[in-house]
């Protein structure tokens, strides 16, 4: 059996403390001054939070406690490789977050753990039983694209390359938009939660492969189309948008969903910043893409909860009695604006809302009487709907969607620790 390679990264000769300070203190140092220099509160579209804010939390156990490690260790404690269900976006998600801190700490254990996993859908051929009809099924592509990288086994790209032969005959909008599923009740649709499911995985396969051609270009197209139907004046992103009006949910004028909710922005907010680390400098869809996304960050700022840093089931009604913070998004918008900052993408004076959306992400996860983390306020699955659907939907603990985006903002942020 071929072993499993270590992580492909050079080699440092300065320590971790050095690296993260290095790293950090340009943007740490741009945050605290334009806080400095900015008259307002977080929740004002031009008033990013004070130096007071951006401090860590003070809680005892966040600062003691390596959370993406714990929270892995409790998660494969409580499932094994064959327990923790299908080949599932949800599941995909959570363990490429587990991927990320193993590329931190090291541990062999969680890469297996992922090889476990991933090796109850693909023979030894490559072959995998998965039609690939909708956009979902895609995300945990990026898994297989993680292996044959770290094992050189030819049955992952076999198996990926699947992904990227379905998208030739994928049906897209008459403006060349992936719909969210092959069926007659996703036809025509753009959901802003598709674009993380598929374009990632595409600039990832296509580095991987030799395909970055192709992958760069279409990813761009797709996150482009996407924010060209979506967004709307406030810097959010509605759900959907339907090119036929005929589902139930579409505006017969717009075609838009009614509701800005909180996941579906989360999963276009990461699906961007990573589609804008692949593709090059000159590309000529990055300036679409960098409005789009200073747009975006805009409006986060703008509905920040400023009480909890969190953001709002229903984004902009956080002031409805009844909308409650949800802990997916909130790590998502986090993860977004720290990288996006990071990145040279958007304004440094971000780095305070994402600082804040940190220590309220903390502020839901704790270690139960039996040594394992939970996480809290995490919405299930959801479909497209109104208000009230929204804020009905379960606010579930250490579910998939929510333990996923945790880490992979916890590992964008540690260094910060």
């Amino acid at each position: 059996m071929t072993r499993l390679r270590g992580p492909h990264r050079a080699p440092h000769t300065t320590s971790p403390a050095s690296r993260r300070i290095s790293r950090r203190a340009p943007r740490l140092l741009a945050a605290l001054l334009a806080a400095a220099l900015t008259a307002g509160g977080i929740g004002a579209a031009t008033g990013p939070a004070t130096a007071a804010q951006h401090r860590p939390a003070q809680r005892s156990d966040v600062r003691a406690t390596d959370w993406s490690v714990a929270l892995t260790k409790s998660t494969t404690a409580r499932f094994t490789p064959s327990s923790i269900g299908g080949w599932a976006y949800p599941v995909g998600l959570y363990l490429f977050g587990q991927y990320k801190v193993y590329q931190r700490t090291h541990d062999p254990k969680l890469l297996t753990y992922i090889r476990s996993y991933v090796d109850r859908f693909v023979d030894g051929s490559g072959g995998i039983g998965q039609s690939f009809n909708n956009l979902d099924s895609m995300q945990a592509g990026r898994l297989l694209v993680i292996l044959h990288h770290e094992t050189g086994q030819d049955r992952y790209r076999i198996a990926a390359k699947k992904i990227r032969d379905r998208l030739n005959t994928y049906p897209r909008t008459a403006d060349g938009g992936f719909w969210h599923a092959d069926n007659s009740s996703r036809a025509h649709q753009l959901w802003a939660d598709g674009v993380y499911m598929v374009n990632p995985f595409l600039v990832e396969y296509g580095k991987e492969f030799g395909d970055s051609t192709y992958a760069n270009d279409e990813a761009a197209k797709q996150l482009a189309l996407y924010g060209s139907h979506l967004q709307v004046s406030n810097g959010l992103l509605k759900h959907a948008y339907d090119e036929s009006r005929t589902a139930g949910w579409a505006d017969k004028s717009t075609g838009l969903a009614p509701e800005h909710w909180c996941r579906a922005i989360g999963w276009y907010s990461m699906a961007i910043v990573n589609v804008l680390d692949a593709i090059p400098a000159g590309h000529p869809r990055r300036a679409e893409l960098l409005t789009y996304l200073r747009g975006l960050a805009g409006g986060l700022e703008r509905y920040q909860d400023p009480k909890t840093g969190r953001w709002f089931q229903v984004v902009d009604k956080g002031a409805k009695v009844d909308n409650w913070t949800e802990t997916s998004c909130s790590s998502m918008f986090t993860y977004a604006l720290d990288r996006a900052v990071q990145q040279g993408y958007i304004d440094p004076h971000y780095e305070t809302v994402a600082q804040r959306g940190y220590r309220g992400v903390l502020a839901r996860i704790s270690l139960g009487a039996d040594g394992r983390t939970n996480l809290t306020d995490i919405s299930i699955g959801t479909n497209v709907g109104d208000y009230a659907y929204y804020i009905a939907r379960t606010r579930a603990t250490n579910d998939f969607h929510g333990l996923g985006a945790f880490l992979i903002m916890n590992e964008q942020l540690e260094e910060d620790r």
